[in-house]
C-alpha cells in the first residue's frame, strides 16, 4: 500500500475553503461612497476589475464567479470573493477636513 500525505501552504494573497477562494481588497473611502473601480487579484496573475457600486459597505464580499480553484469531478471552478476594506483618508489637507466638517454638519442636520 502507498498512502500519500499532500500539505497545502497557506498563500500570502488568498485564503482557500474548497474550491472558492478569499482576498480582502483595499478600497479608497470615496470609491465605497461614490462607487468606482478596483482591482482585484487573481490566480491567473492579472488583476480583475471590479466595479463597486455606491454606498459600499465595509465588510462586503462581492462572488466573482468561476475565478476560484477547479473543482474536482467538474468543468468549471470555484469563486472569488472579494471582501472589501475601505480604507480611510490620512493626512487630509485642510480643504479635505473642511469637507468632512461640512458633510459632518449636514448629517447632524437631518
Amino acid at each position: 500500500d502507498l498512502f500519500l500525505v499532500v500539505t497545502v501552504k497557506p498563500h500570502h494573497v488568498f485564503q482557500r475553503k474548497e474550491s472558492d477562494l478569499h482576498v480582502d481588497i483595499s478600497v479608497p473611502l470615496i470609491d465605497a461612497v461614490l462607487g468606482g473601480e478596483v482591482a482585484v487579484p487573481s490566480l491567473k496573475g492579472k488583476n480583475l476589475a471590479l466595479i463597486i457600486p455606491p454606498e459600499t459597505q465595509n465588510g462586503k464580499v462581492f462572488r466573482l464567479t468561476g475565478q476560484g480553484m477547479p473543482k474536482m469531478g467538474a468543468s468549471k471552478n470555484g469563486d472569488l470573493l472579494a471582501k472589501v476594506n475601505v480604507v480611510l483618508p490620512q493626512k487630509l489637507t485642510d480643504g479635505e477636513r473642511d469637507l468632512f466638517q461640512q458633510l459632518k454638519e449636514m448629517e447632524a442636520q437631518i
